[in-house]
């Protein structure tokens, strides 16, 4: 009897990445473009500059090993980001402020799931959109699995909502910082211009994720056994109940110190240019004034701390071999030979099929560029001459960079983000890629569809380039 297929764990499916990339470079031509140096200090390739490495690079079976551990000290900002608040969040569950919060969330919507949903997907689509925030996310993922299991939903549905509003928010964003306004600088085009049509398709792509995750939910409420998550442990460690705290003055100051934390982490963002290192200090602050507010001694607050660190061994672990695809790709010199077989076919295409083709380009390359403003220095200066070639304004090419970095965002394991994410929430990837691949399907089409009537109705003609000015 031919037993049956069983998905390894998401750490193999991660290696076998790696060891994917590192067959590769010694398959893949090698090659690169020309990068200059622009005033903000970072690098872009130069169009037409490609050229195959005189010097071929082998990478050796030490080089694949190696790679392990310096993918995990390339994403230590985000490891030890992650480690901070799940230690300060075991802090604040000790004091009973989550537990309370809760109940009182409970109160107010435990009776109109699909509300919560959706303002759960729009306010983080917004958050995304407007300032860039992702893995700013990660303090809410363990207060939302505690919130769905007490309204009889599951895990799963508590990433969905994350996750999908994180990702729809990047892809249409009308002026993040990240995406919009480094690909619309890059292009050589106003910064935020063309704003009305992500305005005008914000809204509807919103209402296609709240769908996806609500009709999921409904599902899981009228049968618990269709949860994908049903016969896994719960992330919360048995540390559920039943009964809630009242929400107590001490637990509304402890939260009113999170808003005031993440407030401030966004104008630092903003303002300052602060990320990882500068979130995580404000963490620590925050996990502080909880310890001191909730009147927890400082053994009882490191040992929560710790218990919190211990539990998100295996989710770091996971983060930081994410990292590991990139890096072998950079050393062995593959990484621009990709981008320039993807983008050389799109010239020969009609206008509505190459922006289209972008999209999926795009896409495809996040998998090995998770930086959504690092892939847009290396692929918008590529694009652009491409696009003025085949009749796609620089505009659409900017919105197929977005789609393709944004929607793919909620899907590919190579994001350090997303693996944080449903590492904390106890989700294996592959449940995961169950869930989301439809939604990334229907985004896709819809996607398609934007820009196929963008090229029809000449989205972007107005800041256009003059044509003696690309020649």
């Amino acid at each position: 009897m031919t037993k049956p297929f069983k998905v390894p764990h998401t750490l193999v499916l991660l290696l076998s990445m790696m060891l994917v990339a590192y067959i590769a470079t010694w398959i893949v031509p090698q090659g690169y473009f020309e990068t200059v140096t622009l005033e903000n200090g970072r690098s872009t390739v130069v169009p037409g500059t490609f050229e195959l490495a005189e010097e071929q690079i082998r990478l050796t079976p030490m080089d694949f090993l190696v790679a392990l551990p310096r993918a995990l000290a390339a994403a230590q900002d985000i490891i030890f980001f992650v480690f901070i608040v799940g230690g300060v969040l075991a802090i604040a569950r000790a004091t009973g402020t989550i537990d309370a919060l809760i109940g009182r969330l409970l109160e107010r919507f435990g009776q109109k799931p699909n509300l919560l949903i959706f303002m759960v997907v729009f306010c983080f689509a917004l958050a995304s959109g407007a300032i860039g925030m992702a893995g700013e996310y990660i303090p809410f993922v363990l207060i939302l699995v505690g919130l769905c299991k007490a309204m009889r939903l599951d895990a799963m549905t508590a990433v969905g909502m994350i996750v999908t509003g994180y990702g729809i928010g990047y892809g249409v964003s009308a002026f993040n910082p990240f995406t919009v306004m480094v690909a619309q600088n890059v292009a050589d085009i106003p910064v935020y211009s063309g704003i009305e049509l992500r305005l005008a398709i914000f809204i509807p792509f919103v209402l296609i994720g709240f769908h996806h995750v609500w009709s999921y939910a409904t599902k899981v409420l009228n049968d618990p056994a269709s949860s994908m998550t049903a016969s896994l442990p719960c992330p919360l460690g048995g540390k559920e109940i039943t009964q809630y705290p009242k929400l107590e003055l001490r637990h509304q100051l402890i939260l009113f110190g999170l808003v005031a934390t993440i407030i401030t982490a966004v104008w630092g963002i903003s303002q300052k240019g602060w990320y990882l290192y500068e979130l995580g200090a404000l963490f620590i602050l925050w996990g502080l004034f909880t310890s001191i507010v909730g009147k927890l001694n400082a053994d009882v607050a490191a040992n929560n701390f710790i218990e919190g660190v211990k539990d998100l061994a295996s989710t770091a672990m996971l983060i930081g071999v994410a990292r590991g695809v990139a890096l072998i790709m950079e050393d062995g010199q593959i990484l621009h030979s990709l981008v320039h077989g993807m983008s050389s076919p799109l010239s020969m295409l009609g206008s509505e099929l190459a922006a289209v083709g972008m999209f999926v380009m795009q896409t495809l390359l996040n998998l090995f560029i998770p930086s959504g403003s690092g892939q847009a220095y290396v692929t918008i200066p590529l694009l652009t001459p491409v696009g003025d070639l085949v009749g796609v304004n620089r505009q659409i090419v900017v919105l197929a960079y977005q789609f393709g970095d944004g929607f793919s965002n909620m899907i590919i394991p190579t994001n350090a983000v997303l693996m944080g994410i449903i590492g904390m929430a106890g989700v294996p990837y592959h449940l995961w890629f169950r869930f989301c691949i439809p939604l990334i399907l229907k985004l896709m089409v819809a996607a398609s569809l934007v820009l196929v009537l963008a090229v029809v109705f000449d989205y972007g003609s107005d800041v256009q380039p003059l044509l003696e000015v690309m020649n």
